[in-house]
């Protein structure tokens, strides 16, 4: 069964409900729309006897590099915190989902896209993929539940490297520092991907079910306070002169002034 649409596929075929982020042409940066329909796929499933493990990934060369900037509006305008509250339930649903996410990171993934990759039980990613907080660049602050994400499974100190100076993190250094589950080699990815969700999906549902209730439950007690706080920091910034300064610099390919 399929129920796809322009930027999101989506897909239910031998237990395994599939979503896609199907914007490759913008590296499957996502809109307000984009998050809204994954969601919706999500909570649409989460009763439905059928899907024993859901797989999460993006279409073409990406996994998602986080917002559409290209959609950024009237900067004069007060902040629209749509995006920012798509991109939270997004991320809710996927902790609240009761059978197993798997991440199936294909490509970089950037922005909030590292929070839809964090937030599932089973991030595994390409070798030559990699993950990078890039909202400093534009002067603005982790969302998506980010700050309690790379914090609870990296600590403080690796934390406030990957957000404040927003270095690529490559993918063996991500396994290596405990933030993602495998690594597999570009060429058998699919093939490795696969192997691993059907285990699950041949495991014991109800086991795994509330073995990932009752390890979110243990590390991810700060996720709501989080996305709150996030929220309330990310429209002070989106208001600010620093971020209309990164946007430009974005868009017109250049290194941002900020300060100014």
């Amino acid at each position: 069964m399929s129920t796809d649409t322009d930027d999101v596929l989506v897909d239910l075929t031998d237990g395994v409900l599939r979503i896609t982020v199907n914007r490759p042409a913008r590296m499957n940066s996502v809109t307000t729309e984009t998050l809204d329909t994954a969601a919706d796929a999500l909570e649409e499933h989460a009763d439905d006897r059928q899907v024993r493990a859901v797989v999460l990934t993006g279409a073409g060369r990406a996994f998602c590099t986080g917002a559409d900037l290209s959609t950024v509006g009237d900067l004069s305008e007060p902040p629209d915190p749509s995006t920012i509250d798509a991109a939270n339930r997004l991320v809710a649903a996927v902790r609240a989902f009761p059978h197993p996410v798997v991440a199936a990171v294909n490509g970089p993934v950037a922005g909030v896209g590292v929070s839809l990759a964090l937030g599932a039980d089973l991030t595994v990613a390409a070798e030559s993929s990699y993950l990078l907080l890039a909202f400093t660049k534009i002067g603005l602050m982790p969302d998506g539940g980010a700050t309690a994400l790379v914090a609870a499974s990296i600590g403080r100190a690796r934390a406030m490297r990957m957000a404040l100076l927003a270095e690529r993190l490559p993918a063996a250094d991500a396994l290596d520092a405990g933030l993602i589950a495998r690594v597999f080699p570009d060429a058998t990815f699919a093939d490795d991907v696969e192997a691993l969700v059907r285990g699950l999906v041949e495991g014991p549902s109800d086991a795994f079910a509330a073995t990932k209730a009752a390890i979110n439950d243990a590390t991810l007690g700060q996720l709501g306070p989080a996305f709150a706080r996030e929220r309330a920091g990310q429209l002070e910034l989106l208001a600010a002169a620093d971020f209309a300064e990164g946007v430009d610099a974005f868009l017109g390919k250049r290194s941002a002034v900020f300060g100014r």
